[in-house]
């Protein structure tokens, strides 16, 4: 595949998903054609929204969304993912922690907003920060899953599990009740909402124990935001492992998740963390880091196989940071923070 590339200069150097604007209303705002919400660095959620804008005399610009989350300015970092869902667009936090850990409450949040609201003003955004309750239903499901999941090692349980216990036990947080000591280490990386309001969760780590991807089906994410100070509880409906995508002796985790207009799903796979930053994840597994993104398509089956066959589209090589994807009238739309750069790559 032949890809042009689009560079752009905006606040922050790292993009993270792509997703399809929706709003013809924002898109002639901007004299707009086509155009793309993507998540900047690791800042608050509000202060990291961009759109990536191909106007109608064919070039493209770069617009940093002001926004506003009220009371939660500056209570969240790492917004990773995007999804559409029932009119809103959903923002989900890594739910992580940095590369040499613990898990970071400011990380465990889910935001959304309606597009139509950034045609002017700060947009409202609104934030529910769900304190660990999606990593506690997601380690459930992964507990339950027909799956050999592969073991954090060591200093991963110890940085991000035993380290984030302590810390909140010792500031008597009560999010530590939905900690346990077994826990793997969740990083959400892609989302995409089913035709029946259940989100799909790609995550980056953990993998299987054959390095395959692996993601989990979740309810009731939009029902966090009836009560935000009383979120209900999420439910984990299962956890599944795409098949046939992963190279021979590697580990390839979710980068991006997006759905096509057959009812299925296109991907992207890659390492379980980036080189060279001081991870401890890939201290303890380092054939999880020299892996190229990988371009996949899966069909997901509620209830069925915990195995997901998948198909390879493209080998997205030299790459190793491409964040986000979208399949639009034909054509392929990577994102990509190669070289600590926002780079649009159009196949």
């Amino acid at each position: 595949m032949t890809l042009r590339l689009v560079e752009f200069l905006v606040a922050g150097n790292e993009a993270s998903d792509l997703l399809p604007v929706r709003s013809a209303a924002l898109l002639r705002a901007h004299g707009a054609r086509r155009g793309f919400w993507t998540v900047l660095d690791e800042g608050p959620v509000e202060q990291c929204l961009a759109l990536l804008l191909e106007r109608d005399d064919g070039e493209w610009v770069a617009h940093h969304v002001p926004a506003d989350a009220g009371r939660e300015n500056g209570r969240t970092e790492d917004g990773e993912a995007l999804a559409h869902h029932d009119g809103w667009v959903y923002v989900f936090g890594s739910h992580f922690g940095s590369k040499g850990g613990p898990l970071r409450p400011r990380r465990a949040f889910v935001a959304r907003f309606r597009e139509d609201d950034a045609v002017a003003g700060p947009l409202p955004v609104r934030v529910v920060r769900n304190r660990f309750r999606l990593h506690r239903a997601v380690n459930d499901a992964l507990a339950a899953a027909p799956l050999t999941l592969l073991p954090p090692g060591d200093r991963v349980r110890e940085r991000f599990i035993v380290e984030t216990l302590a810390r909140g036990t010792a500031r008597a947080k009560s999010w530590v009740t939905r900690l346990a000591a077994d826990d793997l280490p969740i990083n959400v990386e892609a989302a995409a909402f089913t035709p029946a309001g259940t989100a799909l969760l790609g995550l980056r780590f953990p993998v299987t124990a054959e390095g395959e991807p692996v993601y989990v089906e979740l309810a009731g994410v939009p029902e966090m935001f009836d009560d935000p100070e009383r979120p209900g509880d999420l439910r984990a409906l299962g956890a599944y492992a795409l098949s046939g995508v992963t190279p021979p002796g590697r580990l390839a985790g979710f980068r991006a998740i997006s759905p096509t207009g057959d009812g299925g799903y296109a991907a992207v796979t890659g390492s379980i963390d980036a080189l060279g930053k001081g991870s401890v994840l890939l201290d303890d597994h380092p054939h999880g880091g020299e892996v190229t993104s990988r371009h996949v398509r899966f069909r997901h089956d509620a209830g069925g196989s915990a195995l997901v066959a998948a198909e390879v589209v493209a080998e997205l090589a030299p790459f190793h940071h491409v964040e986000g994807l979208a399949e639009l009238a034909g054509r392929c739309y990577y994102v990509t923070d190669e070289d600590h750069r926002v780079a649009l790559w159009i196949g």
